[in-house]
């Protein structure tokens, strides 16, 4: 499969990655933070492994509007809210003398 040029920045932003973990290691040693580090690390080499391998999915249209849901900018009606507490505040609307 031929590489993207997404992957291959991402190759290549793991390698200053795994530079920076090595200078951490020969700083702190086996601390457990670096540990995690080398970690995460491992984890996301064989991530974008997986993903070097994987077929690219089909993406979807630019045009397509068939799942765009509109929202109008249009006030609620305050009925909507009425008798509705807000939770946390207590329902701060019930009686402001």
């Amino acid at each position: 499969m031929p590489t993207t040029t997404e992957l291959v920045e991402l190759r290549r932003t793991l390698g200053q990655l795994r530079q920076c973990v090595g200078a951490l290691r020969a700083r702190y040693g086996e601390a457990s933070s670096v540990r995690r580090l080398a970690n995460d690390l491992e984890r996301l080499e064989i991530d974008a492994g997986e993903l070097d391998q994987a077929p690219v999915p089909a993406q979807a249209k630019p045009d397509d509007r068939a799942n765009v849901v509109v929202v109008p900018d249009t006030p609620y009606d305050p009925a909507l809210w009425q008798g509705a507490d807000d939770e946390g505040v207590g329902g701060y609307q019930r009686d402001q003398r």
